[in-house]
């Protein structure tokens, strides 16, 4: 695995907890015997604990979903050339020197003409793909698509004969506490199986952060090298792609994290059949329910999304949701938290609708709504945030056309430029965010870019900037 998510800061504590009984005993002197004269009864209920009855995982047969997966789960090596440290014979000759480094991960077979899924982390930067199978068989892999904010690729191998492959789960239908398996290749060994439950479902590793996650955690031992891997339930069906590890040391202490198959499938999807993938959106801003802020807001539910805020010309503002409304579920599947809402949304493509079920003054309706695409885009090549003109923003800046700086990353967030547009790159007018997108698919890595930015006073700015 090349990046690993770092911890938080958290702790497990742990603790000794005895657990015993009080007696009342007293030694009478005529027999010497200890006779019980008390018990102190519990005024809880008990149920007594039977241990003759199956309280191991007898019956749990994982043996035919390892033997389907085991050989559909490919070993990827990645091959990158990066600049390395200038020595003075170097800085003299006035060269660049240049390394070659390796990065593993693992793969998984999805379609016996041999198409692989895995991360983009595991591809990102290559210059040489290859796939080895199970059967130590290596070919050369082509890269079809990656989606960075998702962390999935999409990639090829050529070969004459049908390859096995994993079919595709219901991420949706996955429970907490199934049984999974996590198939991959850590530390280089490959075709390694480990076992665990589903511990929670819709997880977002940085709450901080901008980018929602929706990740299925499991206890599944996972380590470096198995990102990318599978995820499969007890039949065999891949149900995530094994992404991050949590953890203080770089390795597995306990819990881990995959993409949701359905959502990988989704973008997987988008690629063969576009080239791209198609971002849609609800088209809200809001908050989780709890007990605390639903007394603020005068509600009697503590579960669910409260809408704070309505896209405009997006799907929702084009349908009957309202500021204040709570939305409990999408098309049936119980919605809790914003990580789950946009986990289920980034499995639409726009044009499609979901049936919202919606609580609006302590009823329950149900409103349908259309995804529209998602105008906001973040661009790491130039380290912006970037989101299309609405009406009213097209009035304040006095334009007719123009992308907002939304949020800027990297070297450039030290900068506030949330109150300016980019009107021009080089010499391309910038109409939309597709406009810019269209430049840089030329542009080669450390290429200048001359970026030209209006705020809402009519001040007109430009800077160079380099292109990562």
């Amino acid at each position: 695995m090349k990046t690993f998510i770092k911890s938080l800061g958290m702790a497990i504590l742990g603790g000794i907890v005895a657990l015993g009984g009080y007696q009342l005993v007293q030694n009478e002197e005529s027999n010497g015997a200890i006779t019980q004269s008390s018990i102190i009864e519990s005024p809880l209920p008990v149920t007594p604990v039977s241990y003759t009855g199956n309280t191991s995982i007898a019956g749990v047969d994982f043996t035919e979903a390892a033997e389907k997966t085991v050989h559909s789960v490919v070993h990827v090596i990645n091959k990158t050339v990066a600049r390395a440290p200038m020595s003075m014979a170097d800085v003299w000759a006035g060269r660049t020197p240049y390394r070659e480094a390796i990065g593993t991960g693992s793969g998984v077979i999805i379609t016996p003409d041999g198409y692989i899924i895995t991360n983009n982390h595991v591809i990102k930067n290559s210059n040489h793909l290859q796939v080895t199978l199970n059967n130590n068989q290596t070919y050369k892999a082509e890269l079809i698509g990656a989606d960075e904010e998702s962390d999935i690729a999409l990639i090829k191998i050529d070969t004459d004969e049908d390859l096995p492959f994993v079919p595709f789960g219901d991420s949706n239908n996955a429970k907490i506490g199934e049984w999974v398996l996590a198939v991959g290749n850590p530390f280089n060994l490959t075709s390694t199986v480990t076992a665990g439950i589903i511990s929670a479902k819709g997880r977002d590793l940085e709450s901080r952060d901008s980018k929602v996650q929706s990740f299925i955690q499991t206890d599944a031992a996972v380590n470096p090298g198995n990102s990318g891997g599978a995820l499969v339930n007890t039949r065999g069906e891949l149900i995530g792609i094994n992404t991050a590890i949590k953890s203080q040391t770089g390795s597995y202490i306990g819990y881990s994290f995959a993409v949701p198959s359905n959502n990988a499938r989704k973008i997987i999807e988008d690629f063969m059949e576009f080239g791209f993938v198609q971002k849609g959106m609800l088209g809200i801003r809001g908050t989780d329910l709890n007990g605390t802020n639903s007394k603020e807001f005068g509600l009697n539910s503590t579960e669910g999304i409260y809408v704070a805020e309505i896209v405009e010309d997006s799907g929702a503002d084009k349908s009957d949701l309202q500021k204040g409304d709570v939305i409990t579920s999408l098309d049936g599947v119980k919605i809790s938290k914003f990580s789950e809402l946009s986990g289920y949304i980034k499995t639409k493509n726009p044009g499609d609708v979901v049936n919202a079920e919606v609580i609006r003054k302590n009823n329950l309706i149900q409103i349908p709504i259309t995804i529209t695409k998602n105008n906001t885009v973040t661009i790491p090549q130039i380290e912006m945030e970037l989101r299309n003109l609405t009406g009213e923003e097209k009035k304040i800046f006095d334009v007719k056309d123009g992308v907002k700086i939304t949020k800027t990353i990297g070297k450039l967030s030290r900068y506030n430029l949330s109150d300016y547009i980019v009107t021009k790159v080089n010499d391309t007018d910038v109409t939309d965010i597709d406009d810019i997108q269209a430049v840089l698919r030329d542009v080669v890595p450390n290429e200048t870019l001359l970026i030209q930015m209006k705020n809402s006073k009519g001040e007109i700015e430009r800077f160079r900037y380099t292109v990562n």
